[in-house]
């Protein structure tokens, strides 16, 4: 079997979709099956990451020539406003666009359940499953880089962190509050600013945060965040899965999270902390219980346990599986 395994935009296209397509590759590797990273319909399955015009335009060919087409749900309307500049005037209009494009496919992948939710809104194509995965071996030896990446940006334990692209979406004006209300912890967002893309509200709550509240920028070993952060804070207002919370798991590190749909197989008090209040004064009361070693160690131990299940040779089966029902 063949695949062509293609990404849209890939010279432009950063963060978590990039992630998760190398990842898919990785597990290809792991899977021995064969796959051009090129849109061609010189294949058995075409496998699109992302419906952009190309990708619809080669959905459409592969169709009409019998050839069966898999797309993956890395983008919806949803997720895509408060992202970057203009990203909320084009939430609106996506959707239809969304719609026909997934329309095109025989088979979707979606990285959670609740991502599959929203999809079944938009088509009837039948969906699936399977999880962004986490590689737990670009992870290893995190803790190595502790003092360096700590004596780089000034943090002192316990530092609450994120990691990521700097967004409004993520629960950037939760994130910057915190850290004022809390000006006895360190606060760091590992991770691009691209200030340039931002909109004039994001610029101002990155701008206007307070002394204890660091931005990184980008990092080039992003090891050294979870190295130097103890607790990973996630405030984000929508997600369709999370590969740093994933891959902050997999470092031990305790989670606490807005509770949303997204995380509803996370599980309060035992492998994480959940925040249903809308304000920020229960992610202040939460933080505040987590200055205790021993619940963070707790949290952490059985984070880490439950991430065993998201690495790359658990989930790289499924595609086996996908490609073998559709071709």
């Amino acid at each position: 079997m063949k695949v062509s395994h293609y990404f849209e935009f890939e010279e432009h296209v950063t963060g978590g979709i990039r992630e998760s397509v190398v990842h898919q590759r990785k597990m290809l590797d792991r899977l021995g099956l064969s796959y051009t990273t090129s849109p061609t319909l010189d294949a058995d399955v075409l496998h699109c990451n992302l419906m952009g015009p190309r990708s619809v335009w080669y959905a459409r060919r592969a169709r009409s020539r019998g050839i069966p087409v898999v797309a993956h749900t890395h983008v919806t309307a949803e997720d895509f406003g408060d992202s970057f500049r203009f990203t909320n005037a084009l939430a609106r209009p996506l959707r239809p666009y969304l719609e026909r494009a997934y329309g095109l496919a025989d088979a979707l992948v979606c990285p959670s359940a609740y991502n599959r939710r929203l999809i079944e809104t938009y088509t009837d194509t039948p969906t699936t499953v399977v999880s962004n995965g986490v590689d737990r071996e670009k992870l290893e030896g995190f803790e190595s880089l502790e003092a360096t990446y700590r004596e780089r940006y000034d943090l002192e334990p316990p530092t609450v962190f994120l990691v990521g692209h700097v967004i409004k979406r993520k629960g950037l004006e939760t994130f910057v509050e915190l850290a004022r209300r809390l000006p006895e912890l360190d606060f760091a967002w590992f991770g691009p600013l691209d200030r340039s893309l931002k909109g004039r509200e994001t610029t101002r709550l990155i701008d206007n945060s307070p002394d204890n509240c660091t931005f990184t920028g980008y990092v080039d070993d992003i090891r050294g965040a979870y190295a130097a952060g103890d607790i990973f804070c996630f405030p984000t207002h929508e997600e369709n899965e999370g590969i740093a919370l994933l891959e902050a798991m997999t470092a031990g590190k305790p989670i606490l999270v807005r509770d949303i749909e997204t995380f509803s197989w996370l599980e309060d008090g035992d492998d994480c902390l959940k925040v249903s209040d809308a304000g920020v004064s229960g992610f202040e009361a939460a933080l505040e219980r987590l200055t205790d070693p021993a619940l963070r160690d707790r949290l952490g131990t059985n984070a880490a346990r439950r991430s065993e299940e998201f690495s790359l040779a658990a989930v790289a089966d499924r595609y086996r599986s996908l490609y073998e029902e559709v071709a």
